[in-house]
């Protein structure tokens, strides 16, 4: 009885020690938690498709608010810019809308009010009632701005901003704004949906210069601690939610253009590959590129991207303001393409006109084309494309 009683008493401790552990375990969490983790936006409208089973996206890039305050010219620009948006969302009704980077020219700005530029921008999106997203560019990243500033601003002062932050480690010096949106085939006021049809990743590819006097130059990529926490949202999604290769489209924003890019534009053929190429890409035109030393610092980012995110329809960037084109970057099989200079701010030349790139679903379903196009401010349309599986 002894020895029996002796057995039982340590069979209950090590069970008891033991059990904690099991359910903290990875693999005991159950879907159901899974999902709870993988709902960012607990008090926002979830993000859907249409009933019609359309989605449509306008993407605004380098809006570059804040140039010359000190004069007539730069809050003219402004203005500009604002009606700009004004006319575009009124035309397009967008269901969401993209900010792709530099939304502000940080090295023009007054260090005292510059966050405030942000309440400009956002009214258009505020009046409208449409959700948004934002990425920072380089110039969103200088000694009178951070891209941390203009996200909490954004947060404080637009309700149905959808930005946010990286988790702490994630991002590198100054490159705070990675994070992912899921989409939906229906809203909860239709029946509810168990899994999103689309997920929209962001990327914060830094750049520009540090806050303070004695500034100093950012790294301008996308920081490699980016790649692994790919791989773990990925994975952590498809422990939720089942494979996203069978039942989610991805698209990814990031203000400068991967440094894979900029081999693809000498074999740019108008015909295949239609839309305005004027910026020829170069140093600073890409991804780490700004010194030899740094060629190829995206590369971490870029492969993860393209290895754990399926059904990746296309990449978006902004930066370069001559270009409207897209292209397949062949080591990746994956579709690029340019926004549209948006902004009245920023370098430009009379002739490229300002306008946005508009994206439209048909459908929910990962395989389906997009259908893709620049729109002019005054409405003229140029580089109408599908993006599909036989693109380019």
């Amino acid at each position: 009885m002894a020895f029996t009683y002796w057995i039982t008493m340590w069979f209950g401790l090590w069970s008891s020690l033991m059990l904690p552990l099991a359910s903290a375990a990875p693999h005991a969490r159950s879907q159901t938690s899974f999902v709870a983790d993988l709902d960012p936006y607990p008090t926002k409208p979830r993000i859907a498709f249409r009933p019609d089973g359309t989605f449509k996206i306008t993407v605004f890039c380098d809006l570059h608010y804040g140039e010359n305050p000190w004069d007539a010219w730069g809050p003219q620009q402004d203005i500009n810019s604002t009606e700009l948006m004004n006319i575009v969302l009124a035309d397009e009704k967008p269901d969401y809308v993209v900010l792709n980077g530099d939304l502000i020219t940080g090295e023009n700005t007054f260090r005292q009010n510059s966050t405030h530029l942000i309440d400009e921008i956002v009214a258009p999106l505020n009046a409208a009632q449409i959700p948004f997203s934002s990425t920072q560019g380089n110039h969103d990243n200088e000694p009178n701005i951070t891209h941390l500033e203009e996200i909490k601003r954004e947060q404080l002062v637009a309700p149905l901003s959808y930005t946010r932050t990286a988790p702490p480690g994630i991002g590198g010096e100054q490159g705070p704004g990675t994070y992912w949106v899921p989409d939906w085939a229906t809203d909860l006021n239709a029946t509810p949906d168990v899994t999103p049809k689309l997920i929209l990743w962001f990327f914060d590819s830094r750049g520009g210069f540090s806050k303070g006097e004695n500034s100093t130059a950012v790294p301008d990529w996308v920081d490699e601690t980016v790649a692994g926490w790919i791989q773990s949202e990925a994975e952590a999604m498809d422990a939720a939610w089942g494979p996203a290769s069978t039942s989610r489209g991805a698209l990814a924003f990031v203000h400068i253009p991967p440094h894979a890019i900029q081999a693809l534009q000498p074999d740019l053929n108008s015909t295949r590959d239609p839309g305005l190429n004027a910026d020829v890409l170069g140093s600073g035109s890409t991804e780490a590129t700004t010194e030899s030393a740094n060629l190829g610092k995206d590369q971490p980012f870029w492969d993860a991207l393209n290895q754990y995110v399926p059904n990746l329809h296309a990449v978006f960037s902004g930066h370069d303001h001559g270009n409207e084109w897209c292209v397949r970057e062949p080591t990746k099989n994956v579709i690029f393409c340019f926004g549209k200079h948006s902004g009245y701010g920023g370098y430009s030349d009379s002739w490229w006109g300002h306008g946005v790139r508009n994206i439209v679903f048909s459908s929910p379903d990962p395989t389906s084309p997009l259908q893709s196009w620049i729109r002019y401010e005054n409405g003229t349309v140029n580089a109408n494309v599908t993006l599909d599986a036989s693109y380019s």
